[in-house]
């Protein structure tokens, strides 16, 4: 499904709308480039699990853990890894494969680490319809 946003508002609450639908043990994919609002989306994503705490992304952490939600939510950012094989030493199969809901920012890095029931997620820009202008991709899955 395609979704076509025109603020970050508008990104943010289809992030929450989904975060409200997710379910223990999904694994989200983002992808995107720089500045396309895959933070914002994540921050809706994260409220709609009733988060309360501050979601920004964690490119130095690499991992976020919020265990204060309905579901806990594991914020992966990986655009620092620089193999794939890095993952392990972060335990990342224990995050994937738990209760909580795991949600990964430059996931395309990682591709062959992600189970293929995952969703998958890709956000654009299009400066030709707005500097706000967003095409979102959404697997059928969601």
């Amino acid at each position: 499904m395609v979704i076509e946003t025109n603020s970050s508002e508008e990104t943010y609450k289809l992030g929450e709308r989904l975060g409200k639908a997710a379910k223990p043990g999904e694994i989200y994919t983002l992808i995107g480039d720089l500045g396309t609002g895959k933070t914002v989306f994540t921050q809706g994503f994260a409220a709609g699990l009733d988060i309360k705490e501050y979601v920004n992304s964690p490119t130095f952490t690499i991992l976020q853990v919020y265990g204060d939600g309905r579901i806990p939510l594991y914020h992966f950012d990986v655009y620092r890894i620089g193999e794939p094989e890095e993952m392990d030493e972060i335990g990342y199969e224990d995050y994937f494969f738990s209760d909580g809901v795991t949600l990964i920012e430059w996931a395309d890095i990682i591709a062959g680490l992600i189970p293929g029931d995952a969703h998958r997620i890709e956000i654009s820009k299009d400066l030709s319809k707005g500097m706000d202008y967003r095409k979102i991709l959404v697997d059928e899955k969601i």
